[in-house]
């Protein structure tokens, strides 16, 4: 081998240490960037010739040896829409690239991929990293997931939309042989959201030993308060097989109310109709079941009171204004409202690869599919080999500070080391030249 193929094979150890040393100082500026990945460093060397006759060294390459499989620390954190991926997988998002004519964001039609999750909400709702890419989800719809497709997560401050009661669940006893009327309020929501009182009243028979009641319902603030009335007869009452004390059967009902027919286990129920200013409001009242204990019932009573209301339920909804959101284990990003109710806009899955160490780096903690890394797999957390979501979490970086500095002192020794080799071949070349003296 020449000194100056010596020279080379130095000045090639020198680019590659020089290399390694980039590798370190990139892990070490990043040792807190949420997401990122290091890079090690893979010395490759390639020979001109090498058998049992001779060896002739070559060259020596630095190769990055990426650790994108390599998980960083899980830290809780308190934004409430950051997420970390425990296991394997990237999330899917996408990267603003302008805006269009309405205002709205432009994406790069391309999908990347990260494991930064330190999603904030910007000022038009879209769920943003600190790198700036926009976080992609299956979009859903009135409970239903969209696997087919992913597009950007935009949290909108709308309201809830207001559902109007249809259903009454009320529970109580009246005391047997009672002889004064009973009353108690209830609220109801109307088709606008707004809540209107409802009131119920109950009057026992003045007939000796007569277990009726008869329920008069009243809506204060309809168009015509009294909605109507019905008797309510309770066993035992004409000789019944029914347990005492239970519902027996309804008697005529006059208004607008309408009784169901009685019968062992049948659900007794009274529909009747209240205009609050928005035409006719149909709702039901269940108070049990026909010979069955619970809902309403009348037994004796120690309480002062000849009516003890047990539950009241109802299924209206009133106008919800936004109150915040969060994000679940499942994936699930959850709009919540004032009025205690909340709505599933998207789900978050996790997208997974054969081979994630060949996707092409990107800025900002971002990678992109590559033909060497496989196709990209969309799948729910936790499923196929993808890893499991932690909520109000981050994946810190997965540099060791320790360990670059470890690799700093060899780097720096082992470029050192070449230096020397190339000093002393330029004292050997030196030499030669001056033979000829």
């Amino acid at each position: 081998m020449s000194l100056y193929s010596s020279m080379n094979t130095a000045l090639s150890g020198m680019n590659a240490q020089s290399r390694a040393l980039g590798h370190i100082s990139d892990n070490v500026a990043n040792s807190q960037t949420v997401g990122f990945k290091r890079t090690d460093t893979n010395f490759v060397s390639y020979i001109s010739e090498s058998n049992s006759e001779v060896h002739r060294p070559g060259t020596v390459l630095a190769r990055p040896d990426f650790t994108n499989q390599i998980q960083g620390t899980i830290e809780q954190v308190e934004n409430p829409l950051a997420l970390a991926i425990s296991g394997q997988g990237f999330f899917t998002v996408a990267l603003p690239v302008g805006t269009n004519s309405d205002g709205s964001k432009n994406f790069d039609a391309r999908n990347f991929y990260t494991r930064a999750g330190d999603f904030n909400r910007d000022r038009e709702g879209y769920m943003v990293n600190g790198s700036g890419y926009v976080l992609q989800g299956w979009p859903v719809t009135n409970g239903v997931v969209d696997k087919t497709q992913l597009s950007p997560i935009q949290i909108k401050e709308d309201v809830f939309t207001p559902s109007p009661t249809q259903q009454l669940n009320f529970t109580g006893n009246l005391s047997a042989g009672g002889t004064t009327a009973q009353s108690t309020s209830i609220q109801v929501i109307d088709s606008l959201g707004r809540s209107r009182a409802l009131t119920l009243t109950f009057t026992p028979s003045t007939a000796p030993g007569d277990n009726t009641w008869t329920l008069s319902i009243n809506a204060p603030e309809a168009t015509v308060p009294a909605r109507g009335t019905i008797p309510i007869l309770f066993s035992p009452d004409g000789g019944s097989t029914h347990p005492n004390g239970t519902l027996e059967e309804f008697g005529a009902p006059t208004g607008s109310l309408i009784g169901s027919a009685g019968g062992a286990g049948v659900p007794a129920t009274v529909t009747f109709t209240a205009d609050f200013g928005q035409g006719p409001q149909t709702m039901t009242l269940n108070i049990g079941k026909f010979g069955v204990s619970g809902g309403l019932t009348q037994f004796a009573s120690n309480g002062a009171s000849g009516l003890s209301v047990n539950s009241f339920e109802q299924d209206g909804i009133p106008l919800g204004s936004f109150s915040s959101v969060t994000t679940q284990r499942n994936g699930d990003v959850r709009i919540n409202y004032d009025n205690g109710q909340s709505r599933v806009v998207a789900r978050v899955p996790v997208t997974v690869f054969k081979d994630p160490d060949k996707l092409d780096h990107l800025d900002g903690q971002a990678f992109l599919r590559t033909t060497e890394s496989g196709e990209a797999r969309v799948v729910e957390a936790g499923e196929d080999g993808a890893g499991l979501l932690s909520t109000r979490a981050v994946e810190r970086s997965n540099v060791d500070i320790a360990t670059e500095f470890s690799k700093l002192i060899l780097a720096q020794r082992a470029y050192s080391a070449n230096t020397r080799i190339v000093s002393t071949v330029d004292d050997l070349l030196q030499e030669t030249l001056n033979m000829r003296r």
